[in-house]
C-alpha cells in the first residue's frame, strides 16, 4: 500500500509565536485523533525549523520538512541553506520545484535536478512539485507539459534515488486562487503521471510512488479528491495554517 501523506506548506507566513501555537495545536490534535496510517509533514519557513521540530518531538507519523534547499553542499553562498544543514535540524522532507520558485526565482530543470540530488544525498525526501498554467490546461497539452517537467528532473534519478521521491501535482491555475481541479481531473492527471513513472522507472516504482494533489485543497473537498485511486494525499497551502482544517484534511482518506 502506498504512503498516505498530508504535507503543509506554510510559505512565507507566521511569526515565531504564531508558528509555535499552530504547531502545538496540530501535534496535540494529531495525537488525540490519530488518523490511521497518515503521515503528516510540517513545512515551515527556515527560522521555524528547530522550534517546530522540538514541538513535534517523538510524535509518531509527524515529520518536519523544509520549503527549499540549495544545489551546493556548502560554501560562500550568502543567504542559501544546504540540504545537509536542514537534515541536521531534524528535517526529513524538502519541497522542491514549487511553481512559485520556478516563476519568481527562475528555477529551471537543471537547477532543480541538482537540488534534488543534494537533498537525497543528505537523507532528505524531496516533495517534488509539477504542474501546468491555465493556458496549457486550456490547450489540452497539460499532460505533456507536466511529463516534460519530470523527464528533465526526477526521471533522471537512479531507481534507488527515485524510491525516496514524493510527487506533488499542483495545477498552477488552482494554487491560492480558490479554484480546484475536480476530483476527476485530479485522478486523470495522477493516473497519467503514474503511467509515465512506470515507463521511466518501472511498474514497481509507479505502484509505490506517492502522488499528492495540491491546489486549493481544503477540508471541504479533500475527501472527494483523496478517494480517487491515484491520489495519495495533498500538499496543502492556506488550509495548513488552520489547525482544525489541517487535521480534518488528514482525516479525509
Amino acid at each position: 500500500m502506498r504512503e498516505k501523506i498530508v504535507a503543509g506548506n506554510w510559505k512565507m507566513n507566521l511569526t515565531f509565536e504564531e508558528g509555535q501555537k499552530l504547531t502545538s495545536e496540530i501535534v496535540q490534535m494529531f495525537r488525540d485523533e490519530n488518523p490511521a496510517g497518515v503521515k503528516l509533514v510540517l513545512n515551515p519557513p527556515f527560522p521555524h525549523l528547530y522550534p517546530v521540530k522540538k514541538l513535534i518531538g517523538d510524535t509518531a507519523n509527524v515529520f518536519l520538512g523544509a520549503q527549499n534547499c540549495y544545489d551546493k553542499a556548502s560554501g560562500a553562498y550568502t543567504g542559501e541553506v544546504p540540504a545537509a544543514m536542514l537534515r541536521s535540524f531534524g528535517a526529513s522532507f524538502v519541497i522542491l520545484g514549487h511553481s512559485e520558485r520556478r516563476a519568481y526565482f527562475g528555477e529551471d530543470s537543471a537547477f532543480l535536478l541538482a537540488k534534488t540530488k543534494q537533498a537525497l544525498a543528505a537523507g532528505l525526501r524531496p516533495i517534488f512539485c509539477c504542474g501546468e498554467p491555465l493556458e496549457i490546461r486550456e490547450a489540452d497539452t497539460h499532460v505533456a507539459f507536466v511529463v516534460k517537467q519530470l523527464e528533465e528532473t526526477v526521471f533522471q534519478l537512479s531507481a534507488e534515488e527515485f524510491a525516496q521521491v514524493v510527487i506533488a501535482y499542483e495545477p498552477i491555475w488552482a494554487i491560492g486562487t480558490g479554484k480546484t481541479a475536480s476530483a476527476e481531473q485530479a485522478q486523470e492527471m495522477h493516473a497519467a503521471l503514474r503511467a509515465e513513472i512506470a515507463k521511466a522507472q518501472g511498474q514497481a516504482a509507479a505502484d509505490a510512488c506517492p502522488i499528492l494533489y495540491g491546489g486549493s485543497c481544503n477540508a471541504e473537498n479533500a475527501s472527494s479528491i483523496f478517494a480517487k485511486a491515484d491520489v495519495d494525499g495533498g500538499l496543502i497551502g492556506g488550509a495548513s495554517l488552520k489547525s482544525r482544517d489541517f487535521i480534518a484534511i488528514a482525516k479525509s482518506f
